[in-house]
């Protein structure tokens, strides 16, 4: 097929364009940065949410796709010049969405027809969930008006190589490098369900000449979870070395957060979701454990991905500095699940 990505210049966005030339596709992507592409692939440069800029680039091309990957609209004002561009010209408008959307549930996994978050004020993650919860109820609009092929899938956590953010795998990566502790805190035992972005890549590649995805929501979830303290173990695994980690007290200063925690499960709890509908109707499957996810995004890190990020410790620093203060504290993990004053009193010299 002959298909668009919006985006595709880096992490989930570069892993599809890749999924996509591998499988045969003829790819073009719209993007405001450059990236190493794949010889085949025809780069139109823009930033789409400029005035004017999708409609002079896409314009002409509007009946050269059969199927449209949007990965980069978070609200439906993003949406509508792609909506009025494509309308009854594509087999396939594929939108990356998130369980971010979810609101808390009782009972798990969660599964698409779980409560969303459509108030900024008030939804879990706040106006990004809402933004991508009006997405998604303006495209269902958009069908039953006028027919457009739609289909949406809610990404969950990630990982793997190219992370946009230091503070996602790389920064982890680079603590355990130098020996320094993990800090992490809140509900550490809550779980966190992680899905590697080359799976992801698969799942959206995998709407393709599936016209049962059409007006369908599906999650995209790894084969497995964890709870974030044996993720941190995982991570160190995937590094080979054995971590230091120390759980935060919980009355520390307001300011003073874990410094690579960041989903909100460490203070709302566990949050696992169902991939039922999407195996059945798309027949996709993951591949990636999360061991071979963290070793596929550490074997990137440690040959040259380490070297595109800044590192700050500075925010660990002062908690280290707090918790000394106070008389140390005890090890939740390590070798010598001891007192950490000793590694204290040198990583103030470091």
């Amino acid at each position: 097929m002959k298909v668009l990505v919006m985006g595709g210049n880096r992490y989930i966005g570069l892993q599809l364009v890749h999924e996509l030339v591998e499988q045969g596709h003829e790819v073009t992507v719209l993007n405001s940065h450059e990236a190493p592409l794949p010889a085949s692939v025809r780069r139109l440069h823009g930033q789409r949410h400029d005035a004017g800029t999708l409609e002079t680039l896409l314009g002409p091309l509007r009946d050269d796709f059969d199927a449209v990957f949007d990965n980069t609209a978070y609200t439906p004002e993003h949406l509508e010049p792609m909506i009025e561009l494509f309308r009854g010209r594509v087999q396939h408008f594929v939108f990356t969405s998130s369980v971010a959307v979810y609101e808390m549930a009782a009972a798990q996994p969660i599964d698409e027809s779980g409560e969303v978050g459509r108030d900024a004020a008030t939804a879990l993650y706040g106006a990004y969930a809402a933004g991508k919860v009006q997405c998604e109820e303006r495209l269902a609009r958009e069908r039953t008006e006028n027919g457009f092929p739609y289909t949406v899938l809610r990404v969950t956590h990630s990982c793997g190589p190219m992370s946009p953010a230091v503070t996602r795998e790389p920064g982890t990566f680079r603590r355990l490098e130098l020996g320094r502790p993990l800090l992490i805190a809140g509900k550490v035992e809550a779980m966190v369900h992680f899905i590697h972005t080359r799976d992801v890549a698969r799942a959206l590649v995998a709407v393709l000449g599936k016209p049962q995805a059409s007006g369908q929501i599906y999650n995209v979830a790894g084969k497995q979870f964890s709870s974030i303290i044996n993720y941190m173990r995982l991570m160190a695994e995937a590094v080979g070395v054995e971590p230091g980690i120390i759980v935060m007290p919980d009355d520390l200063p307001a300011h003073m957060r874990s410094p690579i925690v960041h989903w909100l499960e460490a203070s709302r709890g566990s949050m696992v979701f169902s991939i039922d509908k999407i195996r059945r109707d798309l027949g996709w499957e993951p591949k990636f454990s999360l061991a071979e996810g963290l070793a596929d995004s550490f074997a990137w890190f440690r040959d040259g991905g380490r070297d595109k990020y800044e590192y700050d410790f500075s925010a660990d620093d002062e908690v280290l500095a707090e918790i000394e203060r106070r008389g140390g504290v005890a090890a939740s993990d390590g070798p010598a699940r001891t007192v950490f004053r000793a590694q204290l009193d040198t990583l103030k010299n470091m």
